[in-house]
């Protein structure tokens, strides 16, 4: 959990940097969100890792294969993690809401 957590947050920082760029992000709270929808999209979707999880050592992966779940299943779950309650809602594999909706599940990295 704690590697997640710090993903998340190396994660959050770099969309706050990347959105002060075209907006605001202390007076408008959400371009960063857009942000990190975006990079949740494209990084999950296409490499199975956010710069936070790839410095944090672990991936997102399709529950059914073990492969990378792609673009569409990736912004879906950026979209459900944006709304912030999926996340505190684990079962016993500790798979949010925004992962089951999105068949993935959170691995470490093999060494």
């Amino acid at each position: 959990m704690l590697r997640r957590t710090g993903a998340l947050v190396i994660d959050w920082l770099l969309c706050v940097l990347i959105s002060s760029l075209f907006a605001d992000p202390v007076r408008s709270g959400w371009p960063p969100v857009v942000v990190l929808i975006a990079e949740y999209g494209i990084f999950l979707g296409l490499f199975a890792q956010t710069p936070g999880m790839w410095l944090a050592r672990i991936r997102c992966v399709s529950d059914a294969d073990g492969g990378r779940i792609g673009v569409p299943r990736a912004l879906l779950r950026g979209l459900l993690l944006a709304l912030v309650i999926p996340p505190l809602v684990m079962d016993e594999r500790r798979r949010g809401l925004h992962d089951r909706a999105a068949g993935s599940v959170v691995v470490a990295v093999p060494s």
